[in-house]
C-alpha cells in the first residue's frame, strides 16, 4: 500500500513522516516520531491514555488516522515541559502523588491542560466531568483532582 507523506507541527516543531493510510496517529507519533508518552490502553477511544490535542481539540490519537494530521498542530505530553522546567500540572501531580503506575498519566495531563486552557478556574465537578474519558485503575482520582485544582490556582496566580 502506498504511504502518505504527512507534514505537521508537533509540540511546536515541524515534522514529516510517511503513514500507512490505515495507521493511527498514535502509532505514527510512537513509531515514526519516537514520541512514546502517549500510550495505547484500549485502541477504541475508551481509556484516554493516548490523548493529544489536534488543532486545539482533545482527541484520542488511537481514533485518528495519522494521515489526518496533515497540516495540523499536534500537542503531546512531551510538549508540556520546557526543557528541564516542568509544567505546573506535572509538578502538582508529583507533589500530590497523583500517579502510581503512570500509564494513564500522560493522557490525563494532556486532558487537564486542555481543560485549563478553556477554563482556568474549574470546580471539582467540572474537572471530574472533563477527565471522565481518562481511566485510571490505580489512584481513585481524588489526588488527580486535587493536583489539577492546585495547578489551576498556581497558573491563575492565586496560589
Amino acid at each position: 500500500m502506498t504511504k502518505i507523506h504527512v507534514s505537521a507541527t508537533v509540540n511546536g516543531d515541524p515534522v514529516e513522516y510517511l503513514a500507512d493510510p490505515r495507521e493511527s496517529l498514535l502509532d505514527c507519533l510512537r513509531d515514526h516520531l519516537g514520541l512514546t508518552g502517549s500510550k495505547e490502553g484500549c485502541g477504541t477511544g475508551d481509556c484516554g491514555a493516548c490523548s493529544v490535542q489536534l488543532d486545539g481539540v482533545l482527541v484520542c490519537s488511537c481514533l485518528v488516522l495519522g494521515a489526518e494530521a496533515q497540516g495540523k498542530k499536534i500537542e503531546t505530553v512531551e510538549g508540556l515541559s520546557r526543557g528541564e522546567t516542568l509544567h505546573p500540572l506535572q509538578r502538582k501531580f508529583i507533589e500530590h502523588a497523583a500517579l502510581q503506575c503512570g500509564f494513564c498519566t500522560p493522557g490525563i495531563l494532556v486532558a487537564a491542560k486542555a481543560l485549563l486552557e478553556q477554563n482556568p478556574d474549574p470546580n471539582e465537578s467540572e474537572i471530574r466531568f472533563w477527565l471522565a474519558g481518562n481511566l485510571c485503575r490505580c489512584t481513585g482520582y481524588d489526588k488527580i483532582i486535587r493536583a489539577v485544582q492546585d495547578a489551576a490556582a498556581e497558573m491563575r496566580g492565586a496560589a
